[in-house]
Order: C-alpha cells, then sequence, then structure tokens
C-alpha cells in the first residue's frame, strides 16, 4: 500500500457492482482514501460486499452512506441517479466531491444536479472500462490501469476539485480527459453505445433464426460472433438505461450507420469489390490506431489462450 498521504479522507460507494468494488479495490490497494462505506440497494450484495471486506463500513441507505464523506461516487444505472441524488443531497457533507461512473453524463447532470446543495463539488465521471461480467465478486484493481477516465463537471466547478478527482482516477491507473457532458454523450455513441447496439442485435438475430438450430449457432460461433456474445452479455439494466438516456445521441450515429449499411449493401449487390476494399481497408487502419495507442493487446485473437494440440495421433481421415 502507498505511504502517501490519502487525497480523501472518507470514500462512500452508493453501489458496488463491477465498477464500484473495483474502485473500492484499487483505492485500498493505492492508498488514495482513508476509508471506505459501501452501500447498495439489495441486501444480498451489501452482506457480499462485506463478507468480500471491500469496504471498512457497509450500511443500508445512500443516505448513511455519504454522511461524514469528503468523496461520494454513485455506482449504479444512470436511470436510478435522480432519485439517489435527492436522497443524499441534505446529508452531504459541505465541501464533499459527489460524481458517478455513468456511461451517460448528460442526462446525469440534469437529473442529479438539481438535487444536490451548492455547498459540494459535483464532477460527473466515466471510466471507459470494464467487463461482462457484473457483481461485487466481479470487480478487480487494475481494471482501470491505462483505461480513460472523461470528467464531465457542469459549468462553474471548482478546478481545484475537479484536478483532486482527476488525481484520485489517475492514481487507481486512469488516464484522465475532461470535456462536456453532451460532447461526451455524442463520442461515446460512436465507441461504446452503439456498438452495444449492433451486438444485441446481431446476436438476437441469430437466436431467432428458424433455419439455424440453437446449437448450430453456439457451435460453429466463429471469431466475429462469439465476440459479439461476450459484449451482448452486459449488464441489461445497465444498458436498457443508457440507450434510454442517450437516446438523440444514439438515434443520430445509428442514422449514420444505417446510411453506411446501406452503401455496402449496394456495393455487394452491384459487385463494386473495389469499393468494399476501399472500405474495409480503411476501418482495418482503425484497429492498428488503438493497438498503437495501447487500448489493446496487439497479441493474435485478442491474447486468447489456445490448446495444445492432442497427446494422442488423430485418426486418419481416410484409408486409401
Amino acid at each position: 500500500m502507498s505511504k502517501t498521504k490519502p487525497l480523501y479522507n472518507r470514500l462512500a460507494l452508493i453501489g458496488v457492482g463491477l465498477i464500484g468494488s473495483s474502485i473500492a479495490r484499487a483505492a485500498r490497494a493505492q492508498g488514495a482514501v482513508g476509508s471506505i462505506v459501501a452501500t447498495a440497494r439489495s441486501e444480498t450484495t451489501r452482506k457480499r460486499v462485506a463478507e468480500l471486506g471491500l469496504a471498512d463500513q457497509v450500511v443500508e441507505t445512500a443516505a448513511a452512506a455519504v454522511e461524514g464523506a469528503d468523496l461520494v461516487i454513485v455506482c449504479i444505472p444512470v436511470g436510478a441517479c435522480g432519485p439517489v441524488a435527492a436522497e443524499i443531497g441534505p446529508h452531504l457533507a459541505p465541501g464533499a466531491t459527489v460524481s458517478d461512473v455513468g456511461s451517460v453524463k448528460g442526462s446525469v447532470v440534469r437529473d442529479m444536479a438539481p438535487h444536490l446543495p451548492k455547498t459540494i463539488h459535483f464532477v460527473p465521471a466515466h471510466p471507459v472500462a470494464g467487463t461482462e461480467y457484473s457483481g461485487p465478486d466481479a470487480g478487480f484493481a487494475e481494471l482501470f490501469v491505462n483505461r480513460w477516465c472523461i470528467l464531465t463537471p457542469p459549468e462553474g466547478q471548482d478546478p481545484a476539485a475537479v484536478e483532486k478527482l482527476a488525481a484520485f482516477w489517475r492514481l487507481i491507473g486512469a488516464n484522465v480527459e475532461t470535456m462536456a457532458p453532451d460532447h461526451h454523450d455524442l463520442v461515446l455513441a460512436v465507441t461504446s453505445h452503439l456498438p452495444h447496439l449492433i451486438a444485441y442485435t446481431i446476436v438476437g438475430t441469430a437466436d431467432e433464426l428458424e433455419a439455424v438450430t440453437r446449437s448450430e449457432v453456439l457451435k460453429f460461433s466463429a471469431g466475429g460472433f462469439r465476440d459479439f456474445t461476450r459484449i451482448a452479455a452486459s449488464d441489461p439494466t445497465m444498458w436498457r438505461d443508457v440507450f434510454l438516456h442517450n437516446k438523440d445521441a444514439v438515434l443520430e450515429m445509428l442514422g449514420r450507420f444505417n446510411e453506411d449499411v446501406s452503401a455496402l449493401t449496394k456495393a455487394i449487390r452491384k459487385g463494386d469489390g473495389d469499393a468494399l476494399f476501399d472500405h474495409f481497408t480503411r476501418t482495418r487502419a482503425i484497429r492498428k490506431g488503438i493497438v498503437q495507442i495501447g487500448q489493446d493487446s496487439p497479441a493474435p485473437d485478442f491474447g486468447r489462450a489456445h490448446e495444445d494440440l492432442p497427446h494422442e495421433p488423430l485418426p486418419k481421415p481416410y484409408e486409401s
């Protein structure tokens, strides 16, 4: 554990799923906070958080969790952020920083800000990191290493408070960027929300095809479909709220996507190989760029382990 003085004395986590539990693990490993108090809506989750030792104290309500905390991070689906802000508002300590981890920022600002007192610092955030798993057992301290955390403070927030929260995220491994909430939502509609919508659609279409049995879909899932299923396994509550709360940006990007699909459809129908080759060459360069800036591994097959050859020789396919 780091020997430096903690950035915050008391961290309150409201919601302890994948992101919340990873924040708890990383903050403790780095000595970023003096103590951690946590709460979750489910009694089962609260019990598991206590069993895992993720917090120094586990309480039943969000209002109780924020008492005396100088950093509050709301780690729940974006659709629930407004009611939680209304609950915690009267109990926040003056000078505390309130943040979140939602994938949509415009609606979070609109839903939370009216309930928060002027005596606190409101700095919404989005750590662009995650897996397809959820719950307090799914978290790990290294989740945010070399991933981006985007801060979207509303106008008028104290720059020192914003920088202190940025320092917190950097301490637990993240790169930090600051942008306007609505701009964040447009960017993430392209890089995250639309890909998830496509993944859910592709997997749903395959499941509904009567001409292909379910067992064949599972058995012969090639790399592309297999990777779509990983994305489509994400938390349905969280993603339902993302699409409902970032509707305008997602619909704009979906419209552009449909135009591109139409162009590719036309190229396939006309047998226009040059158009297809040019498009695929351009998009291939995007993948290379992501690897070059360290946002994914260059290892083949995304670094997946492959089984060894069988010890016994395979039978000959036929005898001459």
